[in-house]
This record gives C-alpha cells, sequence and structure tokens, in this order.
C-alpha cells in the first residue's frame, strides 16, 4: 500500500487565479500536498500573474496586487512545481480547473504536464450518493473540516481535500476506497490512431469537438457543456455507429465557449460548413436565395434572385433552392386563386386569354380581367416570408458566463460574428469576413426573441448599451 487511500502517490493541488479562463487568465498562488508512503508534504507558492487581479477574486481569495508585486512569475518556479506533480495522481476539487491552468502555463514554457486527473467532486458524488452538494464549502460543513487562515487559499484548500480523504477512509475503509478512486480513473478503450496525448488535454468545460478521420475529413460533430466527459461516452458506448465512429477517428479538435448558446451557435455553423458524415443529414442549400417582387405593368411579379445578388431592397425568403423557393410559391398561389400567366410564371398569350387555372376555377380571373384585388391578395400572401431588416444600427450582443467575466456572443445583419471578452476586441472581430447561414439566422432570430431583453447594443466599436438604447 503506497498511503492510507490508494496504491499510487498523490498529489492534492489547488490554485488561485485572475479568472477562469486558462488562456487569457494567469496564477496568482499554488498550494500542493504530496502523499505517499512518506507521509504527506505541503508546499505553496504567491505567484506574480503579470496583470491585474479583479477587485472581485481579490475579495474571494484575498490575495491582492501588492501581495503578488513582489512574487516570482510562473516561469520561475514552474520546474519545481513541475517536479512536485510529476509520478504522481493530480487530485483536485474540480479538478480540470486547476489541471486545464498548470497545463496552459507549462504549454506557454514549452514543458509538458501529463497525469492521471481526480476530482475530489466526482469521488464526493460516488461515495456519497445521497448527498445533493459536493462543494468544498459543503464538505466544510457537512464534516466538519477544518482550516486555519483564509478559506480560499491555494494550500489551504489542498489541505482540506486530505481532510475528505481522511473522512472517506474512515466511512468506507481502504478496499472500497481504493475501488472508488481507481473506478474514476479508468479511462475507456481509445481508438488506435488517436493520440493519448489528446485525450489528457481535452476540457472539462462547455463547447463544440470535431472527430476527424482520414484526409483529416470531419466525422462527427458534437457539443456539450462538459466536452471531455462526452468524448469519452462516444468510446464507451457499444452501439455499432458509435464503434464504427471511434474505429475511424484519427484526431480530436475542441473549441471552449462561455456556455450553451456560444455552443450552439458553434456546433450550427460548424456542421453546415464541415457537412460531418457521422451527424443527422442536412438539409443540403443548392442555391441559397429568395423572390424579390417587381412591378410589371402595374402587376406585382416574383422574380428569383440569388442571395449573394441580394441588396437593401425587400426580398422574401431564403430558401435553400430554387426548386424550394417555387413550391413554397405554388402553393401560394393555390391557396389563394392567384394566376400564374399574371406572374410571369406562365406564358402570357398576346390576345387576352384565361390561363389554364382559370378554366378549372383555381384563378379568380386576373388573366382576363376580373380579379382587381390580386396585387393585394399576392402581397399579403408573401408577407409572411418577408426577410427582416436588420432592427439594429450596428452589431449587438448577448452576454455569457458568470456576471464578472461575461463573454459577449456578438451578432451582425442575422450573422454571427464570434466571441470577444472586452469590448475593445470589437473592431477587429467587424473587419472578419462574415458569411450569412440560413441555419445560424434561423437560431439568432429564436434567440433573440427568447432574450432580446438581455440584448446590448455595441454599434460599430463604441462601448456597449444596454437595450433600452437599441
Amino acid at each position: 500500500m503506497n498511503n492510507p487511500y490508494f496504491s499510487y502517490p498523490l498529489v492534492l493541488v489547488d490554485l488561485e487565479t485572475t479568472g477562469a479562463n486558462p488562456n487569457s487568465d494567469r496564477i496568482t498562488e499554488v498550494g500542493i500536498v504530496q502523499i505517499d508512503e512518506q507521509g504527506s508534504r505541503s508546499w505553496s507558492q504567491l505567484v506574480n500573474p503579470g496583470k491585474e487581479i479583479p477587485e472581485f477574486i481579490q475579495e474571494l481569495t484575498g490575495i491582492s496586487n501588492e501581495m503578488v508585486a513582489d512574487a516570482p512569475p510562473f516561469a520561475d518556479v514552474a520546474e519545481q512545481v513541475l517536479e512536485l506533480l510529476q509520478g504522481r495522481v493530480f487530485v483536485a476539487h474540480n479538478a480540470r480547473f486547476d489541471y486545464g491552468f498548470l497545463k496552459q502555463e507549462f504549454k506557454r514554457l514549452n514543458m509538458r504536464l501529463q497525469a492521471q486527473v481526480l476530482c475530489t467532486v466526482k469521488l464526493s458524488r460516488k461515495l456519497y450518493p445521497t448527498e445533493h452538494k459536493h462543494s468544498l464549502d459543503a464538505l466544510i460543513a457537512r464534516y466538519g473540516l477544518t482550516f486555519v487562515g483564509g478559506r480560499h487559499r491555494a494550500l489551504t484548500d489542498a489541505e482540506l481535500l486530505q481532510q475528505f480523504l481522511d473522512v472517506a477512509l474512515k466511512d468506507h475503509g481502504f478496499e472500497a476506497l481504493h475501488q472508488a478512486i481507481a473506478e474514476l480513473l479508468r479511462q475507456p478503450a481509445l481508438p488506435p490512431a488517436l493520440d493519448p496525448v489528446q485525450i489528457d488535454e481535452l476540457p472539462e468545460s462547455s463547447g463544440v469537438y470535431i472527430f476527424y478521420g482520414s484526409d483529416d475529413v470531419a466525422l462527427y460533430i458534437g457539443k456539450n457543456h462538459n466536452i471531455r466527459k462526452r468524448v469519452l461516452a462516444h468510446f464507451s458506448d457499444a452501439n455499432p455507429k458509435e464503434v464504427q465512429l471511434a474505429k475511424r477517428t484519427q484526431r480530436l479538435a475542441w473549441h471552449e465557449t462561455s456556455g450553451e448558446l456560444g455552443a450552439v451557435l458553434l456546433e450550427t455553423s460548424l456542421v453546415s460548413q464541415l457537412e460531418p458524415s457521422y451527424n443527422p443529414p442536412q438539409r443540403r442549400i443548392k442555391e441559397l436565395g429568395g423572390w424579390r417582387l417587381v412591378s410589371k405593368d402595374d402587376v406585382l411579379q416574383p422574380y428569383w434572385t440569388p442571395w449573394t445578388e441580394v441588396g437593401s431592397e425587400p426580398v422574401f425568403g431564403p430558401f435553400r433552392s430554387r426548386r424550394e423557393a417555387a413550391n413554397v410559391l405554388n402553393k401560394m398561389i393555390d391557396g389563394h386563386g392567384l394566376c400564374r400567366q399574371i406572374l410571369g410564371l406562365e406564358p402570357k398569350p398576346k390576345s387576352l386569354a384565361p390561363c389554364s387555372a382559370f378554366l378549372e376555377n383555381r384563378c379568380r380571373g386576373a388573366c382576363v380581367g376580373r380579379d382587381i384585388t390580386h396585387n393585394a391578395r399576392f402581397s399579403a400572401a408573401i408577407e409572411r416570408y418577408r426577410f427582416p431588416l436588420w432592427p439594429y444600427k450596428g452589431a449587438v450582443a448577448l452576454a455569457e458566463g458568470p456576471e464578472w467575466a461575461p463573454v459577449l456572443q456578438v451578432f451582425d445583419q442575422w450573422c454571427y460574428l464570434g466571441a470577444i471578452n472586452h469590448i475593445d476586441e470589437l473592431p477587429a472581430l467587424m473587419a472578419k469576413p462574415r458569411k450569412f447561414e440560413l441555419d445560424v439566422f434561423k437560431l439568432i432570430q429564436k434567440e433573440f426573441k427568447k432574450q432580446g431583453h438581455k440584448l446590448q447594443k455595441l454599434g460599430r466599436g463604441s462601448g456597449a448599451e444596454s437595450q433600452k438604447d437599441l
């Protein structure tokens, strides 16, 4: 037995950081407890993050900008930290947060961290399934865990994890605790062509993931609030389709998002662009376009217009193909007694003569001068397909993520432009090429109806304003 809890050395880790994003935020403190057959040893270090610590984080952790001003940057302690972690099971509460931050810090230094990862939140849920709360604060209250000093300090929280392991050992015994840890560490069989490093790097955050096969062709695109958990579930599924997908997978890619909205927007866009073979078949867009109304001899007639040629004039659509648009128009004509001849869809004789539908009582007689309301009825019938003008003066956004670090999902002219963390990033985002995507347009309309009261006006690069100014 290597230690009282497991047959392999453990390292209990907690970090304090400037925020929640490992790509843009930095570590401010590292707390480590090594546990092995020789006992336990603690180590901690304040770290200069090289950026301001937000006031909210200072209040939460008690770590101020002044406290880290003279602390070493992570680069100066990286080798020591890596030595303390290597060869041990990495244990943390919400472990992928701490593990992801450390991996990113090491990556910036061209160093690599790879370890088995145990999350004590998951361990608590497994050992105490009848309990509803498993946060560290909940464990402290439930089991009477004790600490000295600030609650949100790295070493304090790491040492609290050892107290929780002591409680679990007392309640369940070594064999049951060992088995629970082993089950949580167990990985499913991976596709033979897939690099295990990619599995190790999968985040436990919201976002979109892509399975690629040979020739780097996209096989499947999915979204989930926990990318890692969902991807591994694919490899554990015995469904023949999932087994075949796993065999063909050679590479993984993923894009983390701030939440469900960012994930569904990105997934919709990527599925449309990449057309992965294992996703449900999408309705193909053969020729995106719409109807434009032109007055000819005081008669309104529809003219097909490709979407790339649509300007500021009113247009009715969009439709995925000219055939789809024609089918909609034909149903409209039959349902409202309109005349194909008058609409320019059927040859018009030189002399006044009825169209074929008039002889079958399906046309009200515009072709023979008996229907003076034809224009009005046609306008009313096609109005439901009118493409809405962009109702704002510029770009707008929906905020997603924590209140203290929101991510802005940005939209303009019914296109999804992407996500920004700060309004200063808007000009660069606005300058990028954009493409109108029908499925994304429909999704935007749905979200605006649902969350319109939360929209923020961004204009063309100025500061954000509230919905009341839209």
